[in-house]
């Protein structure tokens, strides 16, 4: 089950970044981009643990957030 899950996020993520991300112009404070690091996050450690830190990158990109280089732990 948790495979399934795992594929679906990753193709969602897939989605993301072939599909709308080229749409919309370059803004992410942080190197990865919030959707490399969400992809990384999943796939080394799972939709769980990988989403919840792909959620939290999200969460702390903001202009008043970080910025600069902040690899996958």
């Amino acid at each position: 089950m948790t495979y399934l899950f795992r594929q679906l996020v990753l193709g969602l993520l897939w989605v993301y970044r072939r599909l709308i991300s080229p749409l919309k112009p370059p803004s992410c404070r942080y190197t990865p981009t919030c959707s490399a690091y969400a992809l990384e996050a999943v796939t080394k450690y799972g939709p769980w643990r990988g989403g919840r830190l792909a959620l939290r990158r999200i969460g702390r990109c903001h202009p008043w957030g970080g910025h600069g280089h902040d690899p996958v732990p």
